[in-house]
């Protein structure tokens, strides 16, 4: 190509209006013997674009000795269809050098360069002798550019022009040195409305550019919800007179609906002007502390969804220039508050499917609390993979699990929600963690082979203080100690759900009667900046001294001051997520204080494998609840346990084992070496047996199973007499 090669941005046909305004401009320059300036060629296409809905631009630059045009910049193109228009020639008959011949504005109906565009939109650079070039926007609306857009793309125009030729004087429509640095400013607000994610993000955007260079002060932006108008965003005044203006019913507010009748944009000098145009607002007019102000509609889609107050402390006369500038701010803000106002929907409903798949509050068990933290990677959905849960087991055991669905999004956060589920519907289950660990991964590996996860499941067991593990290609966990020391165990991990292969290895630690367990995903600990091995080394110098200066988290093994963890948990998070360092990645943590079951809380006896167990087995649990004076739980318990053993020797086999646990509830456990399922049978009313476990079930709070590898472990569980259950503490 003459000129060298236009490296153009990439576009998209169809779809256009879902994709980010940032990620199609891409502005790109051809080179060319006058050398525009690149930022401003970048600013003048970016304002063109924005400001007609396009769906590219160009700049072209006039070549007065030979009469042809040549392509100075390109946004939202491919190379190939940039080609067709890199050099022209005024005979042509084309948008660009229909402006050129005409010396003006003029609208070309049809997809010229077939990208699916409507028509383009094409106007002269205006110079001292002629045109210096052409700014054309091939647009996707579904009609010409109205008076406003065409306004604003001449100021666009008008301000490139006298910054690319560097003229003396100003160009037309721009009177003042004032009036350049309000285009420019206008140009790097199109660039920040591109950018912005919320309805918020779009007011502070529109303060930030606009207020400053037309000396204004205040700012209020209304949209409108039914039959009211709200306030979603404002600048500039006192909380107490925002109230006053927002969730106001449109009846009540003259000036708005004079803007949104009549489409028009208001300009009041003073505040007697406001009084004598609108009297029913006399009241807001005295509480406001402006005097002047610019109503402009706020325009989306050919109609008026809102109006932006622009004010000013001081009475003032606006210029034809102010006028026009800020008349186009209705349309780009328009623009990028319907976008918004679509995000700020998904957002909420994406926080709502967040919230409910994450527990709304971890549960305080006897030998185990926890505080957790999840943190959303950056800006958009925050929403994605990241889950932890505790989960309380049979015989006062816990489950910790933690996990991490690739990606981040709607997609990612259901996947989350399927697995927490099944997590907990396995733990109920009571399987050991390396078999819930291979049904998890058959169940990410039926979803696809796009989708993978990354968990940790462990098992805390208070009477022998073991955590048993799996990891599946999830970080370790880190182990804080009472004595202060700190340990980040180097263990194997298997691959992650969705690509790994059974059998999962199980890792056993052994904690100390009080400890803290500290989990967290990859989000946490990795960035740009440091690796996954220095993250967890970083967590351990923050945890070692961090912990030591939480007050009474030793004392005495209560488990009733989630706060202190709450606290630890706020203090990981902005050690190692500061708010300056940017993360592409969801993030969680969660920190558990466990608690080891005291010796006199258990009470453990073998059994014979004969008939005489049961009367043996009834005898032991007289005296040892005559011990923990529990006596009105003793003829119920008897009788559990009778019935328990009953059913080993009538249906399974020795050794036997009679184990009480004292907790928030009792617990009475018999053991076998069988891996037969204890199941409730429905005995007719000639039957002699068959209803023991329907006595057991009916007896206790709970009942179950849970198998090991040498057998299993039949359960129930009673309520403590109130008075008793009052006086246990939680841990």
């Amino acid at each position: 190509m003459p000129g060298g090669e236009v490296a153009a941005a990439k576009v998209r046909s169809e779809g256009h209006a879902e994709q980010p305004q940032a990620e199609r401009l891409g502005v790109v320059r051809a080179s060319d013997k006058g050398q525009w300036s690149s930022q401003t060629l970048t600013l003048a296409l970016q304002q063109a674009t924005t400001s007609l809905g396009g769906l590219a631009a160009l700049v072209h630059r006039c070549d007065s000795a030979t009469g042809s045009l040549h392509l100075a910049a390109a946004s939202g193109l491919l190379p190939e269809a940039a080609e067709a228009w890199a050099d022209l020639r005024t005979v042509q008959d084309v948008a660009p050098t229909r402006a050129v011949r005409r010396g003006g504005y003029v609208w070309v109906c049809g997809d010229s360069l077939g990208i699916g565009a409507v028509g383009t939109a094409a106007l002269p650079l205006p110079g001292a002798d002629g045109p210096v070039g052409v700014l054309s926007v091939l647009t996707a609306g579904p009609a010409e550019p109205d008076d406003e857009q065409r306004s604003f793309l001449g100021a666009v125009a008008a301000w490139a022009a006298a910054r690319l030729e560097g003229l003396p004087g100003t160009a037309p429509g721009l009177t003042s040195a004032a009036g350049s640095e309000q285009t420019v400013r206008m140009g790097e607000l199109t660039a920040a409305l591109a950018e912005a994610v919320t309805s918020r993000d779009v007011v502070q955007a529109v303060a930030d550019h606009v207020l400053p260079p037309f000396c204004a002060d205040g700012l209020v932006v209304w949209l409108i919800e039914g039959d009211r108008v709200d306030v979603v965003g404002a600048a500039g005044y006192p909380q107490e007179f925002l109230s006053l203006l927002d969730r106001v019913p449109l009846t009540e507010t003259a000036s708005v609906t004079d803007v949104l009748a009549t489409g028009t944009p208001r300009f009041i000098g003073s505040r007697d002007e406001f009084r004598r145009r609108y009297p029913t607002m006399a009241i807001v007019a005295e509480a406001s502390p402006k005097n002047a102000w610019a109503l402009l509609p706020v325009i989306a889609s050919g109609r008026a969804i809102g109006v932006c107050v622009v004010s000013f402390t001081r009475e003032r006369v606006f210029s034809d220039e102010e006028r026009t500038l800020l008349t186009a701010l209705g349309g780009l803000v328009g623009q990028a508050l319907e976008r918004a106002r679509l995000y700020d929907v998904e957002h909420a409903r994406a926080q709502e499917l967040q919230r409910g798949l994450l527990p709304r509050e971890l549960p305080r068990l006897p030998m185990a609390c926890a505080a957790a933290r999840y943190l959303p990677a950056g800006r958009g959905e925050e929403v994605g993979g990241d889950w932890y849960d505790l989960i309380p087991l049979s015989g006062g055991r816990v489950a910790m699990v933690i996990g991490d669905v690739m990606g981040h999004g709607i997609t990612e956060a259901v996947t989350m929600g399927r697995l927490r589920t099944a997590v907990r519907t396995l733990a109920d289950l009571d399987l050991p963690p390396d078999e819930l660990i291979g049904h998890l991964n058959d169940l990410v590996s039926d979803l696809g082979d796009d989708f993978y996860a990354t968990c940790l499941y462990a098992v805390f067991d208070p009477t022998t203080r073991t955590c048993t593990l799996c990891l599946a290609g999830h970080p370790p966990p880190v182990i804080v100690h009472p004595d202060g020391t700190v340990l980040c165990p180097r263990l194997a991990a298997d691959p992650p759900l969705g690509a790994a292969e059974p059998p999962f290895e199980i890792h056993e630690l052994h904690l100390a009667e009080e400890s803290l367990l500290v989990l967290c995903t990859d989000g946490l600990v990795e960035s740009a900046t440091r690796d996954i091995d220095q993250g967890l080394a970083q967590l351990c110098r923050i945890l070692a001294q961090a912990v030591p200066r939480i007050p009474d988290l030793w004392s005495g093994g209560q488990c009733d001051d989630v706060g202190r963890l709450e606290d630890l948990c706020d203090t990981v998070v902005s050690a190692l997520l500061p708010a300056r360092e940017q993360t592409d990645d969801d993030a969680a943590l969660f920190i558990a204080h466990t608690h080891g079951t005291a010796a006199d809380d258990v009470a453990t006896c073998s059994l014979p494998d004969d008939p005489r167990a049961a009367g043996q087995a009834r005898r032991y649990v007289r005296k040892q609840l005559a011990i923990w004076g529990l006596d009105d739980l003793t003829v119920t318990t008897e009788l559990l346990a009778s019935e328990l053993v009953g059913n080993v020797i009538r249906h399974a086999k020795g050794p036997m084992r009679l184990r009480l646990l004292r907790s928030r509830s009792l617990i009475c456990e018999v053991y076998d070496g069988s891996l037969s399922t204890p199941r409730i049978r429905h005995a007719s009313y000639t039957d002699e047996g068959g209803r023991g476990l329907q006595l057991v079930a009916a007896l206790s709070r709970r009942w179950g199973a849970r198998y090991l590898y040498d057998g299993k472990c039949i359960w129930t569980e009673q309520s403590l007499p109130a008075d008793d259950s009052a006086k246990r503490p939680l841990g």
